[in-house]
């Protein structure tokens, strides 16, 4: 079921990329999908990490929070670059990640990146932590009770519900 969701995905998003909706191309469209999964298949790269539909429940709650603060942390950098003085203080943080699969750990270091002022830097070779740089000292204790940790800990299955 898993190799069809992902040919359903694939050809999904050739189609909304393509905009050509003619016979031949939609035909070609659906057949190469299909070959690419099998590909993937034949080369074992097909997994459950690789496309983790069963997270999509949480991650459709989880998505429009990220969102919110991604717009929150892009008000509060504006404010930061028009302050006169520029108080920004670059500071780098070690974050303890409570993930703990790949998934839940990337989703964690890509939406730390993406909310405005922060950025991952690096990820631990086991995985229970992150380096992040914050545009201000602020931010960076902010950290400290991360509740966008929490609320991808729950995405990934790890906790009870985030924050």
């Amino acid at each position: 079921m898993r190799l069809v969701l992902i040919s359903v995905t694939l050809f999904a998003y050739w189609l909304l990329l393509s905009g050509h909706y003619n016979t031949w191309l939609v035909s070609s469209g659906a057949v190469l999908s299909v070959a690419v999964v099998g590909f993937s298949l034949f080369k074992g790269i097909t997994d459950e990490e690789g496309f983790p539909i069963e997270k999509l429940p949480r991650a459709l709650i989880y998505w429009p929070w990220l969102g919110w603060q991604m717009v929150l942390s892009a008000l509060n950098v504006t404010r930061l670059i028009l302050h006169p003085k520029l108080p920004i203080s670059p500071t780098m943080v070690k974050v303890d990640a409570l993930q703990r699969s790949a998934v839940g750990l990337t989703t964690y270091a890509n939406s730390i990146t993406l909310t405005p002022g922060t950025i991952s830097v690096e990820v631990s070779e086991k995985g229970s932590a992150i380096w992040v740089h914050a545009i201000t000292k602020e931010n960076a204790e902010g950290f400290a009770d991360d509740e966008m940790n929490r609320k991808v800990a729950w995405m990934d299955g790890v906790e009870g519900p985030g924050g």
